[in-house]
């Protein structure tokens, strides 16, 4: 679990799939069983708070991202609105599911792999940035061709780490390397000429 100080009153936690698994939860937990994840939300927030000094009290906003091969991003933002019992706290919790995977490379020369092994079946968008002395491969649900994710997560996790970048940090803070159809032009610049040889 990665905990980080947003501001004075947010802060953002990162749990890994296996984090999750090691408190004894899967992600269709998150889904069907509420009372687990009130006592998983009430532990990472206790957590949270005395890691980084953080006073909980009143209502407590809490974002819940969950994404496809990285695990689950928490954004908790703390509303001083009312008067509470000093004993009390609140969390109104938001869940989404991502239906994007993101993937940092150290070295462009693994994504060429990756897409050497993504273009035969048919996967031939995402987009490519840099940032941050990494690459990033950004695929949506539509960029997969109907094939499993579990096959295209197998395929990159060889090459790259889940990234728990959001997509909105990427297009904001990232210098874009191709904003579309990146598999295929990747083996249109660096396979193909390589082939022509």
């Amino acid at each position: 679990m990665r905990i980080e100080r947003m501001s004075d009153d947010q802060f953002t936690i990162f749990l890994t799939f296996d984090d999750l698994i090691e408190r004894g939860f899967t992600k269709e937990d998150l889904w069907h069983d509420a009372s687990s994840v009130r006592t998983l939300f009430s532990d990472m927030m206790y957590e949270a708070s005395s890691e980084l000094g953080f006073e909980l009290e009143g209502m407590l906003l809490v974002q819940v991202q969950l994404m496809q091969a990285q695990g689950m991003h928490v954004i908790v933002t703390q509303k001083e609105e009312m008067e509470y019992d000093e004993d009390f706290i609140e969390m109104k919790v938001t869940l989404d599911e991502s239906n994007e995977l993101i993937f940092s490379f150290n070295d462009f020369e693994n994504i060429i792999q990756v897409c050497s092994y993504l273009s035969p079946l048919g996967v031939n968008g995402g987009e490519i940035y840099y940032m941050s002395d990494s690459y990033y491969v950004l695929l949506n649900e539509e960029d997969l061709n109907g094939q499993h994710k579990e096959d295209i997560i197998a395929i990159m996790s060889e090459y790259a780490f889940p990234s728990i970048i959001t997509s909105i940090r990427l297009k904001e803070y990232g210098k874009i390397i191709f904003s579309s159809q990146a598999v295929q032009q990747v083996v249109q610049y660096f396979l193909m000429s390589k082939d022509d040889k």
